[in-house]
């Protein structure tokens, strides 16, 4: 049997889930948004608290590695990381675009299996962080940055299979306006969405390295100055 604490910082949602042979036996979530530092750690101890109370002990941690947020990406790993060390368990890496197309596939809906499904997470202005799968969740897109415009996806929409999903469908629809693409919403990134990808790469010996591993930016991280110190 295996015992999984699963975390997603990856966006505004803060959550932390156990499962165990691929089902979630306890969750702790926060949805107000960007409380990461304040409520990660809390929460991990509440569920090392109620794995103790079952006579449950961690085989391994899972973590998301993003695209997302940037601060809360690093959150989260540092505190993988460290359960990893200290709990003496491997760490799994879980691709926050490929969390939003399974949690997708398991919407009810009458899947044919050919669609496409094409999870996009915002990184502000006009900009998100997009891939695309098939069901198999082979790449048809490579996860990447991309700056959307009225022709974004063209060759992807044209079949009039493509599903869009993710917290930044919402200005998508804005610019992408074909009658052919299709939008999935209310999906986002949470910890018992992970469980599936986890437990899969945990029975398939996938393991990153907690010493070496880095979150998934897709593009550099970028500071702003405050316009009062540029101008003096």
């Amino acid at each position: 049997m295996s015992t999984i604490l699963n975390i997603e910082t990856s966006s505004r949602i803060c959550s932390v889930a156990v499962s165990r042979d691929g089902m979630v036996e306890y969750q702790l979530e926060d949805m107000e948004g960007m409380k990461h530092a304040e409520r990660l750690a809390p929460f991990v101890e509440k569920c090392m608290q109620e794995m103790s109370r079952r006579e449950m002990k961690p085989d391994a941690v899972a973590v998301s590695m993003g695209p997302g947020s940037y601060t809360g990406l690093r959150i989260g790993l540092s505190t993988a990381k460290g359960l990893c060390m200290g709990l003496s368990v491997p760490l799994i890496g879980v691709d926050t675009l490929q969390l939003l197309a399974v949690k997708a596939m398991f919407r009810s809906m009458d899947w044919e299996g050919d669609e496409i499904l094409v999870p996009m997470v915002d990184a502000r202005r006009m900009e998100v962080y997009t891939a695309a799968y098939d069901f198999a969740l082979r790449e048809l897109l490579a996860p990447q940055p991309m700056i959307l415009d009225s022709g974004s996806y063209a060759e992807l929409i044209a079949g009039g299979k493509a599903y869009f999903m993710g917290d930044a469908t919402a200005k998508a629809k804005a610019v992408i306006t074909s009658p052919e693409a299709h939008w999935i919403d209310g999906i986002e990134a949470h910890a018992r969405d992970m469980v599936a990808l986890a437990e899969k790469a945990f029975r398939e010996s996938r393991f990153i390295d907690p010493a070496y591993s880095v979150p998934y930016y897709r593009k550099e991280y970028q500071t702003t100055t405050p316009r009062n110190r540029v101008l003096g």
